[in-house]
């Protein structure tokens, strides 16, 4: 039986070390791009949750060879695929689970010359479309189907291979362009694509696609440049922290009056994220790589510099990331002073807050992408409720709630939270927190 709930005992502040997981959206990127060559490819700083892992069985299924000679460290082997799994009913299961299937798309269909994908899951919220990925790869030459009775993509390799191409992709979107780089590496011809998503995760997938060989100019820009070559060999990669996992821990030690180190944060790496979380009136000492949110028992939002109220809003990068803007909102509930969080690229990921609003919080939710926080304070405490967790990142926002609020709060169906956040409960639990699961 799958215990499937926390049970969390509130209002006590926490304190020690954190040492952030390794990137879960990198991970999944990069664990893709294994497909891409029948040598061994070595990656390290893997975080231990169920969409990585779900990942790596898809690969296991398809007949890569996969060990782990360490915690978090992973050799993979591509030399023999089963191409034919992709059509099983295991497959079709599996992969319908996880949205991050989706990147298996571009390398399959590069070097096996085609891929076959059901509608893949994820959370939920709001439209997710995955036009951008099969644009980019019929810019490539590649013949797109779908099935919309079985609800099953299917996507294959003209006569002559793919073949480079200009590219203007259409929205900045993450895993499109992880996805079109990894089928446009073993293409003919120099691929040029704008527009192109340049977040930290596409950086270290380029930075390991030239480790094994591939020709990728502009990293770290929304313009790339890409050489085709003809086979990619064996690399050693290392998955950044995750930055997502470092601001809640800085929203974390926020709301519970904490002190914490967050050691080894990949710093430099971080963009504004920092910077976002001292406008809500948060104090974070820089130490090398390492982050110190002392114990704070008030922080003030700042306004803008004509004294109007802050607004908080997502943007692709380098603009501040809308995996954090749960933990933005509970954080400044119990802030002095109101904030405007503005949810711009998912209309549906503020559908949380009643439950924030069931807790005592002063939230009005002005639209699907719009809420106005009222912060309190700590006038008056949060307290504990049941509640359900809808997703990865709202579910770790309500449990830094319910590890601020007074009493005891029960969050169901924390699998959610399982997906994105490795052994959460236990390494709350080493700094102090009070989290059963149950």
């Amino acid at each position: 039986m799958q215990l499937d709930s926390f049970e969390v005992i509130g209002g006590q502040p926490l304190k020690g070390e954190l040492h952030p997981q390794g990137a879960k959206n990198e991970a999944l990127q990069v664990i893709s791009a294994v497909l891409l060559t029948d040598d061994t490819v070595t990656i390290s700083n893997v975080p231990d949750i169920l969409d990585v892992n779900k990942l790596i069985d898809l690969l296991r299924g398809l007949g890569v060879t996969v060990e782990a000679p360490e915690p978090g460290t992973f050799r993979f082997c591509a030399g023999t695929i089963d191409i034919d799994y992709l059509r099983s009913e295991a497959f079709m299961k599996d992969a319908g689970r996880l949205r991050g299937s989706v990147m298996l798309i571009g390398p399959l269909l590069a070097r096996y010359g085609r891929a076959t994908l059901p509608k893949p899951g994820g959370d939920k919220i709001g439209r997710r479309r995955l036009d951008t990925h099969f644009l980019g790869f019929q810019k490539l030459g590649a013949e797109f189907k779908y099935d919309d009775e079985k609800d099953i993509y299917y996507v294959e390799q003209p006569k002559d291979g793919l073949q480079g191409s200009y590219l203007h992709m259409d929205e900045i979107s993450v895993t499109g362009t992880a996805n079109v780089v990894m089928a446009a590496v073993l293409a003919k011809g120099k691929t040029t694509i704008y527009n192109a998503a340049c977040e930290p995760y596409v950086q270290q997938l380029c930075r390991m696609l030239n480790s094994m060989g591939a020709r990728i100019e502009g990293l770290g820009s929304n313009l790339l440049h890409i050489e085709g070559v003809e086979r990619l060999g064996a690399a050693k990669h290392r998955c950044l922290p995750d930055m997502i996992e470092i601001g809640s821990f800085i929203g974390l030690a926020a709301m519970t009056q904490s002190d914490i180190t967050i050691k080894n944060a990949g710093v430099e790496h971080l963009g504004i994220i920092p910077d976002v979380f001292e406008r809500l009136g948060i104090r974070i000492e820089r130490k090398g790589d390492d982050l110190h949110i002392p114990a704070q028992e008030h922080y003030e939002i700042h306004t803008f510099i004509d004294g109007s109220i802050l607004t908080v809003y997502d943007a692709p990068w380098p603009g501040f990331t809308p995996d954090l803007m749960s933990i933005v909102l509970v954080t400044a509930t119990q802030a002095r002073g109101s904030v405007l969080v503005h949810q711009k690229m998912f209309e549906s990921r503020l559908f949380f807050v009643d439950k924030l609003i069931d807790m005592g919080a002063q939230i009005i939710l002005c639209d699907p992408h719009r809420a106005t926080v009222i912060g309190l304070d700590r006038r008056y405490p949060l307290r504990g409720i049941e509640m359900t967790s809808p997703d990865i990142r709202a579910g770790q926002a309500l449990l830094i709630a319910a590890l601020s609020a007074k009493g005891k709060s029960v969050i169901h169906n924390v699998h959610q939270i399982d997906r994105g956040y490795q052994f959460i409960d236990q390494r709350l639990n080493a700094i102090g927190a009070h989290i059963t699961r149950v």
